[in-house]
């Protein structure tokens, strides 16, 4: 069970009904612990702004989506290690706990998966000299396999590691249980993860049938996950962040009154996690 004081909305759960401030002030009045804001949501309220109303309210802040992005270009360029460098400032300005990386896939016209994750690779790295010296922490989110061409190469916690085994301290993983749920590896790969690579925790829930791959994630507890022993697998490895939870619903969810969002996932908090 999961009582409201560990949960943390991801502010993409509500993007269709409520900006920043009606987020914070909807994570206070439903006793959630925590935020997670994306960058555009963030930009739009200013981001001295936004950490301003953040830290007033209290909440806890799991992370800040998103970095990456290192393919878009089809090559390392300074604007998108510009941007990963204003992503670290802005996670600093608000007090989150780690930068999210969507790392990119394919670069545009390529076969070369190889290629993309060495791209990556080397871009990660360039950001972690950033990170490492204003003490931010960055977390690779591993997508699921479907998503390897057009959003992230890196596909499995396994991989991940790896990665992170490469570059050394302050990166490691963020792990969403729509993205691994599937993977044979993911329980030994949680414990090799260990407490200081796990770095965020992420809920949702995979429906069946899932009426679109992006955009149909469902609410904890309507799907086949197994939540609680996700949970349980990422706690006793040391995880012991807020459990956040990212919802993109353009079929249900984002349709819905936002207060009846953030009550449900409070009582499926309780219920299914």
């Amino acid at each position: 069970m999961l009582t409201p004081e560990r949960l943390s909305l991801n502010t993409a759960t509500v993007k269709k009904q409520w900006g920043l401030r009606e987020c914070v002030d909807g994570c206070v009045r439903h006793g959630l612990g925590g935020i997670a804001p994306w960058r555009d949501v963030l930009h739009a309220a200013g981001v001295d702004e936004g950490a301003k109303m953040i830290r007033d309210s209290g909440l806890g802040v799991s992370g800040l989506c998103r970095g990456g992005w290192y393919t878009a270009e089809g090559a390392l360029t300074d604007a998108v290690l510009d941007d990963n460098k204003r992503a670290v400032d802005e996670a600093v300005a608000i007090g989150a706990a780690c930068l999210v990386m969507v790392v990119g896939g394919l670069a545009p016209g390529s076969r070369d998966i190889a290629g993309a994750r060495a791209i990556v690779t080397e871009g990660l790295g360039r950001t972690l000299d950033y990170a490492r010296s204003v003490g931010m922490k960055i977390a690779i989110e591993p997508l699921h396999p479907m998503y390897a061409a057009d959003r992230a190469c890196v596909n499995t916690l396994g991989q991940t590691l790896d990665i992170c085994d490469q570059l050394g301290d302050g990166v490691g993983a963020a792990v969403d249980v729509y993205h691994v749920w599937w993977d044979p590896e993911i329980l030994p790969q949680i414990v090799r993860a260990g407490p200081e690579r796990l770095m965020a925790f992420h809920l949702c829930d995979w429906l069946v049938p899932t009426r679109d791959l992006l955009t149909d994630r469902g609410m904890m507890g309507d799907g086949v996950i197994d939540l609680k022993g996700l949970r349980a697998a990422v706690e006793a490895s040391g995880f012991a962040g807020l459990n956040e939870v990212e919802i993109f619903s353009e079929l249900d969810w984002w349709k819905r009154d936002a207060d009846e969002v953030l009550a449900t996932i409070v009582e499926r908090g309780r219920t299914a996690c």
